[in-house]
């Protein structure tokens, strides 16, 4: 498989956080975060490593995400993990951001 087929078998979506919650069971500092997909897909969850950039969790409630839908599902502690949220971390200055729609947009729309 080449570089390109292998990025093309990603399914990434356009996603909006719903729900974030502590997980103390996890070894390192994650939140348990469900993003709704829209109606095709539904809503989905993550075991993200957000805590140590985004302290205040409910800031990120109705914060447009974008994720990737088809990896096989990741067990954390007693958590599934189900997609994958995408971001971009400067190591120099240990700063992260998500990415996310520059406009608004629908939930669940593929991103090519």
């Amino acid at each position: 498989m080449t570089t390109l087929e292998a990025f093309q078998s990603l399914d990434i979506r356009t996603g909006t956080i719903v729900a974030i919650d502590d997980f103390p069971e996890a070894k390192k500092p994650l939140y348990k975060v469900t993003v709704d997909f829209g109606p095709e897909m539904g809503q989905k969850r993550s075991g993200a490593g957000l805590k140590p950039f985004y302290p205040n969790k409910d800031n990120l409630i109705g914060k447009k995400v974008v994720a990737v839908v088809n990896l096989p599902p990741r067990k954390i502690a007693d958590f599934s993990s189900e997609v994958l949220l995408l971001g971009a971390m400067d190591e120099q200055t240990k700063t992260f951001a998500l990415l996310e729609p520059d406009q608004p947009m629908p939930n669940g729309l593929k991103v090519f």
